[in-house]
């Protein structure tokens, strides 16, 4: 039989906001544990938690960015379970009412657009996080995490592939960024993603049973755990058996997905409206000062850079995949004002290194300046666009000026018509083959003589030049 996919994700954000949601204590990352609490955060009797606006602020502009509806009025509710990490026996969260309903975003995979549907997107608190001793049988809990604002993102059960989930996931992210709103660290936790996927044979519209996979911080590791689990299920469904509702863990190391616990549902919660907090009514004319303060997201970039820059699209998509990657583009081609050269080192260059040594753009040495000089020199005819990527490699590793390197290693282009001259007379002149062959119509020769004049050269005579000459003196 075959079977179609069905996957939804839910998304966890933590919100940039300097203080947590219901108290002032402080949000920022690594503290000593149990440095960052209060009686609110960790639930002690008789506190009464207090809304920070900017984290309504931020929920309002993700909603805006996504084409949610907003709610004019919505509430905070008592989702309630215990663990270890949770100090109030319940989370403050959102249910029946929450902030934003119905929007969508869309996704690209293999050149084609899809457009995936929102269910919601709620405000809620953080719990804190347990860490387990690699030499003792006990857990410790540290409660700083505890109160921190989060975004939960929950996606319709729209997406039928992994690789759909991934790009979905990245395309949320990225929004993200753009509004400043989250880190989208996922290997500290600032981004986290549940995904919940069930299988049902093709053809019919009543969902399969559902396990949701948890613990996957990177984009790699929700489309591996996602094809494992495909294949899990459907294992399971051709030898006769049901697929149990539960959440499921994803093993990285061993590449699988093992039961954590049964899967919950609305009810197990016992939801109930927080009465602590009033109910939350937005005026309408925040949202539309709010819409107005937007900045330009993925998609308007996109096509901007394909209009401004003239562009191609993928280059343009590529480029404004991460907000810092495109401003970094934008920068650097106002100093050196050809998109197209910017555009091809950038996707090459910049972020094959990168890549390879596992950094983002925030930890790059060659700043956006750094590199249009060096693209500067190659057009000024100062060093060759070989030697460039070897520059290249140096600043990298440095941050060194490009200038400097060129200066220190002696590594300018040799441009003198003279030597060059003298230099192709004498590799002609030792080649009275492949001479021959050339005036014969076997043009490709040429590659050869050019070859020959740069291993002389060292790689630093003038590619233009040389080809000027060798041609003249071929004619001879």
């Amino acid at each position: 039989m075959e079977y179609e996919v069905v996957i939804g994700l839910e998304v966890h954000a933590q919100l940039l906001t300097h203080s947590k949601i219901f108290c002032g204590c402080s949000t920022r990352f690594g503290s000593p544990a149990n440095t960052q609490t209060c009686p609110v955060c960790l639930g002690m009797p008789g506190v009464l938690p207090v809304l920070n606006k900017k984290v309504v602020e931020f929920g309002l502009k993700m909603a805006l960015a996504t084409h949610c509806q907003i709610a004019p009025h919505s509430r905070f509710a008592r989702k309630n379970y215990f663990y270890p990490d949770l100090p109030k026996g319940y989370q403050i969260s959102q249910y029946e009412l929450p902030l934003a309903e119905h929007g969508w975003v869309e996704i690209e995979v293999n050149g084609a657009a899809k457009r995936v549907g929102l269910t919601r997107i709620h405000m809620e608190e953080d719990a804190g996080k347990l860490i387990h001793d690699e030499h003792l049988p006990v857990s410790y809990v540290d409660f700083n995490r505890t109160g921190v604002p989060l975004l939960e993102i929950v996606s319709e059960p729209d997406l039928r592939t992994p690789e759909e989930a991934a790009a979905y996931l990245k395309v949320i992210r990225n929004i993200l960024l753009y509004l400043e709103i989250c880190d989208g660290n996922m290997e500290e936790g600032s981004l986290r993603c549940d995904a919940n996927i069930s299988l049902r044979p093709v053809g019919t519209t009543a969902f399969g049973t559902k396990t949701e996979l948890k613990n996957m911080n990177s984009f790699r590791h929700v489309q591996r755990a996602l094809e494992y689990e495909i294949r899990r299920q459907r294992s399971v469904l051709e030898s006769g058996d049901d697929v149990s509702q539960e959440t499921r863990l994803w093993d990285a190391n061993q590449g699988k997905t093992y039961s954590m616990r049964g899967k919950e549902e609305a009810h197990d919660y016992r939801y109930f409206p927080d009465p602590d907090l009033v109910p939350l009514v937005i005026a309408s004319e925040w949202i539309e000062a709010l819409r107005a303060s937007l900045p330009e997201l993925p998609d308007a970039k996109k096509t901007r850079f394909v209009h401004q820059y003239d562009l191609p699209e993928y280059d343009a998509g590529v480029l404004t995949g991460e907000k810092a990657l495109a401003d970094y583009f934008e920068a650097c081609v106002r100093d050196f004002p050809q998109p197209k050269k910017v555009s091809n080192w950038i996707m090459s260059e910049l972020m094959r290194e990168l890549k390879k040594e596992e950094l983002g753009m925030e930890a790059c040495l060659v700043t956006p300046q750094a590199l249009a000089r060096l693209l500067a020199l190659v057009e000024e005819g100062a060093i060759s666009g070989k030697i460039a990527k070897n520059v290249f490699l140096d600043m990298i590793s440095t941050g060194k000026d490009p200038a400097d390197i060129v200066r220190e290693k002696g590594l300018s282009q040799i441009s003198d018509a003279g030597s060059l001259e003298s230099l192709a007379r004498e590799i002609l002149a030792a080649n009275p083959k492949e001479v021959s062959d050339y005036r014969a119509g076997k043009t490709k020769v040429m590659g050869f003589f050019v070859g020959e004049i740069m291993k002389q050269t060292k790689g630093q005579a003038n590619p233009k030049l040389v080809n000027q000459l060798l041609t003249g003196l071929l004619k001879e």
